[in-house]
C-alpha cells in the first residue's frame, strides 16, 4: 500500500530539520525569492544546500514555494532562479501561475511542478487542464469538501492531490485577498499579508466622523474576519482512503516547537492507521496533543460539505490559545551521569513539573531534579535565552527531544 505523504512547513532551517525528525516526509521551503511567506526566515543557497542533504539523507523530499503572483516586474530572474534551484537537488518547485509554470517547462524540463492552493483549482476539469499542462500535482482549494477532493481524484487517478489538514485559514478564496494591500500597502499575494483579517473592527457613521460604535459579538467587540484554524486529525482515516496523496500542515512562520509538536500527533496518527486500519479509531490524546501548541481555536471548515461555516470563524479574539512553553531541546544525554545537556527556551526551575515529548517517543511526565552549568554550579533557575546547561529528569532521554511546561497562568 502506498502511504499518504506527511507534508511539513519549514520557514527556516532548525524547522525544516525539526520537521523531518519529528517524522515528516516531505517539508515545503521558501528561498529569497517568489515565495508567499515574505515574514518567515526563509533559505539562503547555502541552507537550503544543508537542508536538503539533511532531508535526503533520510530518505525525504524538498518542495520550494514560487506561488506568488507575479507583476512583469516580478518575471526578472526567474529562469536562473529555477536552474540554480534545479542544481540544489530540489524535489519540486510549486507555482501558482502559467508565466512561472511555462518557464519552468522550458528551462527545468525534468523538474517536478506542483500547483499551489493559490491557483483555486476547485474542479475535476481545471485540474485535468494542470495535469495536461505538465503538473504532477495540485494542492486543492481549501473551500472544497472531502467528497469534492474525492470526486477530483476519481477524476484524474494520475494527478496527485495535496490537501491542507492544519493551519491557519483564509477569510479569502484560498489566500487571494486585497485587505492588506489596502489597509496596509503590504502584498498579500506576493508574501507580506499583515493579516487585517485578524483585528477588531468597529463602525463609523458617514456624518458622525470620530464616533466608533462597537459592532457587539460581546464586550471585546467582533472579529468577523477572523476564521479558526484548521484541523482534520479525528479525520485522518477518511482522508487516506479518499486518495488524497499528502497530507498539508500550514505553518512556516511558526515556530519549531509548533512543528514539532504538530508533525508528530499527525505522523501517530497517521502509523496507527496502517498499522491497522480496520481497526483504526481517533484517539484524544491526538487532539489534546495539537492543543499544546498554539493555535486559535479549531474548526474542520469545508471537510463534510456543509454551506454554513459561521461556527468556522472566531468572533472573539483574534488572539492564540497557548498552553504549553517549550523550555529547551535536547542537545546530549550522557549515560553515566543520567544527565541532558539542554539548550534553554524559556525560563525553568529546579522542581518544575514539566512534559518531555519526543520523536517515537510517547509523552512522558518528569521533575526536574538539579540545573547545573557547564562549568559544574548548582543553579535553581534557568533564565538566560539560548544558555546551555545540565539537567537531571530522572529519566533517560535522546538528543532532540523537547522539554516543555504548562504555562503558568
Amino acid at each position: 500500500m502506498k502511504k499518504i505523504e506527511l507534508l511539513a512547513p519549514a520557514g527556516d532551517l532548525e524547522k525544516l530539520k525539526t520537521a523531518i525528525i519529528y517524522g515528516a516526509d516531505a517539508v515545503y521551503i521558501g528561498g529569497e525569492k517568489f515565495g508567499l511567506r515574505a515574514a518567515s526566515k526563509n533559505f539562503t543557497d547555502e541552507e537550503m544546500i544543508e537542508g536538503i542533504e539533511f532531508a535526503h539523507s533520510r530518505g525525504k523530499k524538498v518542495y520550494v514555494t514560487c506561488n506568488i503572483i507575479p507583476h512583469n516586474m516580478d518575471l526578472n530572474g526567474v529562469k536562473e532562479y529555477f536552474i540554480s534551484l534545479e542544481k540544489l537537488g530540489v524535489d519540486a518547485i510549486i507555482v501558482a501561475d502559467p508565466a512561472f509554470m511555462s518557464i519552468a517547462k522550458e528551462v527545468v524540463p525534468d523538474m517536478e511542478l506542483h500547483l499551489s492552493t493559490q491557483a483555486n483549482t476547485t474542479n475535476y476539469i481545471t485540474a485535468d487542464f494542470w495535469h495536461k499542462q505538465g503538473i504532477s500535482r495540485i494542492v486543492s482549494a481549501r473551500e472544497l469538501s472531502m467528497k469534492e477532493i474525492k470526486d477530483i481524484k476519481t477524476h484524474c487517478p494520475d494527478l496527485e492531490i495535496e490537501m491542507f489538514v492544519h493551519g491557519a485559514m483564509c477569510i479569502s478564496y484560498s489566500g487571494r485577498c486585497l485587505m492588506s494591500n489596502f489597509m496596509t500597502n503590504r502584498d498579500a499575494n506576493k508574501g507580506a499579508c499583515a493579516q487585517p483579517c485578524r483585528w477588531n473592527y468597529s463602525l463609523v457613521e458617514e456624518k458622525r466622523p470620530g464616533e466608533y460604535f462597537p459592532i457587539e459579538q460581546d464586550e471585546r467587540g467582533t472579529y468577523f474576519f477572523n476564521s479558526k484554524d484548521l484541523c482534520l486529525i479525528e479525520h485522518t482515516k477518511e482522508i487516506i482512503e479518499s486518495g488524497v496523496d499528502s497530507m498539508k500542515i500550514e505553518g512556516r512562520i511558526k515556530t519549531a516547537y509548533y512543528v514539532a509538536v504538530v508533525v508528530r500527533a499527525y505522523r501517530m496518527a497517521i502509523d496507527s492507521y496502517y498499522e491497522n486500519p480496520d481497526a483504526w479509531q481517533f484517539k484524544q490524546e491526538w487532539l489534546d496533543e495539537v492543543q499544546k501548541a498554539s493555535y486559535r481555536d479549531f474548526t474542520t471548515a469545508f471537510f463534510d460539505g456543509s454551506k454554513d461555516t459561521s461556527n468556522s470563524q472566531n468572533y472573539g479574539s483574534g488572539s492564540y490559545i497557548r498552553t504549553y512553553d517549550i523550555i529547551g531541546n535536547v542537545l546530549s544525554y550522557d549515560e553515566n551521569t543520567k544527565l541532558c545537556r539542554v539548550r534553554q527556551k524559556n525560563r525553568f526551575f529546579k522542581n518544575d513539573e514539566i512534559e518531555i515529548i519526543g520523536p517515537n517517543f510517547p509523552t512522558t511526565t518528569a521533575t526536574i531534579k538539579s540545573i547545573t552549568s557547564l562549568d559544574g554550579k548548582d543553579m535553581d533557575c534557568s533564565n538566560i535565552p539560548m544558555q546551555e546547561v545540565y539537567v537531571d529528569l530522572g529519566i533517560d532521554v535522546k538528543q532532540d527531544y523537547i522539554l516543555r511546561k504548562k504555562v503558568d497562568k
